[in-house]
């Protein structure tokens, strides 16, 4: 129990200024920027999302319920998935690069169109590369080097029909937003 109530405290301490820490504005505009490039070349969308601690009441599931924290940490980047709209994408094409601080967790959660494409264990690699990047404090590199290959997931499975700015091709049109989500 004791370790229950060391994890809400832990929760509870981690906060949005620690997300903004974790990614201060330099990087956070360097990430919209790098989706922004990233989204020209494929049809997907990309969002990120970095939270300090879950909210009491996912809390409460693991303290009450006994559910297990692997489990309530993939819960929130669900909801984050749909409160951000990232399933909203027209060919169902997008991807939530979800990290939550207090418990050091990164989930990727891909909508339907990608996730029929791409096998668990790719995205399980991508996430094993992007915690061991941030094990050692290294955020910007660990998140560009996700971002990058997500991307590389989606130009492989949903590439633009012609990304060079000389093509005469437009743009595709932005979906979602590009920032970075800090909560």
């Amino acid at each position: 129990m004791a370790s229950k109530l060391m994890r809400v405290l832990r929760h509870r301490w981690f906060d949005e200024s620690d997300a903004r820490r974790a990614v201060p504005p330099a990087l956070s505009e360097q990430l919209r920027r790098r989706v922004h490039a990233s989204e020209q070349r494929h049809t997907g969308e990309v969002r990120i999302c970095i939270e300090g601690g879950l909210p009491t009441s996912y809390l409460w599931r693991h303290l009450r319920d006994g559910e297990s924290i692997a489990n309530i940490v993939r819960q929130r980047a669900l909801m984050q998935f749909s409160k951000l709209r990232v399933w909203d994408t027209e060919d169902n094409n997008g991807v939530l690069i979800y990290v939550l601080l207090a418990e050091h967790a990164i989930e990727l959660v891909a909508d339907r169109g990608v996730h029929r494409r791409v096998p668990p264990g790719e995205w399980q690699a991508i996430v094993g590369r992007l915690a061991d990047a941030l094990k050692t404090g290294n955020f910007e590199d660990g998140l560009t080097r996700a971002l990058e290959e997500v991307s590389a997931v989606l130009v492989a499975h949903f590439p633009q029909a012609d990304p060079r700015p000389d093509s005469g091709a437009e743009a595709p049109p932005n979906q979602l937003p590009d920032e970075p989500v800090l909560r």
